[in-house]
């Protein structure tokens, strides 16, 4: 079991109570993990070089090993990690619900985070893709937007949008017991 936690929020998330990232974070907590869930600057408006430094440092402050989960544009952010000299390898990783280029670049404020599919090795000890079968912001779905391009377990959750409180992802047990027992 990993001993860290880094959670990394997306797009407009100001990290609200009713969100599973933060519901997770007091679970974790609360059983003795350590855990950060840091805010990344200006969500409304980020910029993927700064949230990229940032969640370099926030995961280089961390003793290992480490799960990382991201959600939505942070995981588009973290897939532009690997793409630089010495990626991070946390011992595991879960990718939930990326948005996919096609919707991302017809976005100017955070076009720059559109990520193009291609093959490529997550650099993480096992890794979960989690994904809705109706999220908006992955509309063609993110088996062919992602899953078949690298290294993860692929997890398709049905009508769950884009995986927010809004489609009843406060308290997510699924997604605490992946990030305690990796399954």
């Amino acid at each position: 079991m990993a001993s860290s936690f880094l959670i990394l929020h997306g797009w407009e998330n100001q990290r609200p109570v009713g969100h599973w990232q933060h519901w997770l974070t007091d679970e974790l907590e609360a059983l003795g993990h350590l855990v950060s869930y840091p805010q990344l600057s200006d969500p409304d408006t980020p910029s993927l070089a700064t949230w990229k430094q940032e969640i370099r440092e926030h995961y280089a402050a961390l003793p290992g090993p480490v799960t990382v989960i991201c959600h939505s544009l942070a995981v588009l952010a973290w897939l532009s990690l690997l793409d630089d000299a010495d990626p991070p390898h946390p011992a595991r990783l879960a990718l939930v619900a990326p948005p996919s280029a096609s919707v991302i670049g017809k976005r100017p404020v955070v076009a720059e985070f559109a990520w193009q599919p291609k093959m490529m090795m997550l650099q993480a000890g096992s890794s979960v893709l989690i994904a809705s079968d109706n999220d908006p912001f992955c509309p063609k779905g993110a088996e062919t937007e992602f899953a078949e391009h690298f290294d993860a377990e692929y997890v398709v959750l049905k009508k769950a949008g884009h995986i927010t409180p809004e489609t009843g992802f406060g308290p997510w047990n699924q997604m605490l017991s992946w990030a305690l027992n990796g399954a």
